[in-house]
């Protein structure tokens, strides 16, 4: 059975560590939710650390710029990690090489000081995609021929961020995971790192570990996310509870006629992919 508490204040006495999921929780890449930014807020000063958990293919001192741009106030976290932060073991272990790197130059300072060389898919070793080169304007199928093409040639592609699609204000966006589900449809090997995966989750249950000074209770560990094949299935498979936020990337999917949060639109969203939540809420609140 699906819990429907009214807030994360109706959860404070069963959980004292919160991994929070950034994009579509917290802001939607143009503006902060100022309520889902409160909740976080209170939680970590009173109630126990925060620790945000995010498949940005940067790492999490790159990211800290945006979070900072959209207002996020830095008291509403603790620690943050980034599915960034996992790739960039992945990639350290295959330097020096050649890589072809897929994803907009603002990724770039993933791959700084790790000594690999940018190339294109016909001279690479493997790939390494952050995302689309033009998110705004293209979609997976602009790929299809040089994937082919990297696949044929047996290239090991690493997925810097799971993501399929994104909300970016009032439009979904596609992810680096959209590549990577057209890469293994053709046939290629795909590496992921971020959630729903466990290198993510190991380095935010040390963090909350660092911050509390000694071993977590895993079962006093709240997720919170709006991504049911990233942050649920991630939570399910780390045996973590999960608050689903089920606005977020799923918008009115789950609301009813009179715009409230619908326990069936809930059930059919996480049915759809098998797997379940402890809680679930309409958008993140205090």
């Amino acid at each position: 059975m699906i819990d429907f508490p009214a807030g994360l204040s109706a959860l404070t006495d069963r959980y004292d560590v919160v991994l929070c999921d950034v994009w579509g929780v917290i802001h939607n890449g143009v503006r902060n939710f100022p309520e889902a930014c409160e909740a976080l807020e209170r939680f970590n000063a009173d109630h126990g650390p925060v620790v945000l958990i995010s498949n940005a293919p940067r790492p999490s001192s790159d990211v800290l710029a945006q979070l900072d741009g959209l207002k996020v106030r830095r008291e509403a976290w603790s620690a943050f990690v980034t599915s960034g932060d996992a790739t960039r073991s992945l990639l350290a272990a295959r330097a020096p090489g050649k890589v072809w790197k897929i994803g907009p130059e603002r990724d770039e300072p993933l791959y700084a000081g790790l000594g690999l060389e940018g190339a294109g898919c016909e001279a690479a070793d493997f790939i390494c995609c952050t995302g689309l080169f033009d998110d705004e304007n293209e979609t997976a199928e602009d790929y299809r021929g040089q994937l082919q093409v990297a696949a044929d040639r047996g290239l090991v592609f690493i997925c810097a961020n799971p993501d399929r699609v994104v909300q970016r204000g009032d439009k979904l966006i596609f992810c680096a995971g959209a590549l990577a589900d057209l890469y293994e449809e053709l046939g290629g090997q795909v590496v992921m790192a971020g959630k729903p995966y466990a290198a993510i989750y190991d380095l935010a249950l040390a963090e909350a570990e660092r911050l509390k000074g000694g071993p977590v209770d895993r079962s006093r560990v709240l997720c919170i996310g709006d991504g049911v094949i990233t942050d649920v299935l991630g939570a399910e498979n780390q045996k973590l509870a999960c608050l689903f936020v089920a606005k977020g990337i799923h918008g009115d999917k789950a609301l009813g006629p009179d715009g409230l949060l619908a326990p069936e639109g809930v059930a059919k969203l996480l049915a759809a992919e098998s797997v379940g939540a402890a809680h679930a809420i309409a958008d993140l609140v205090w």
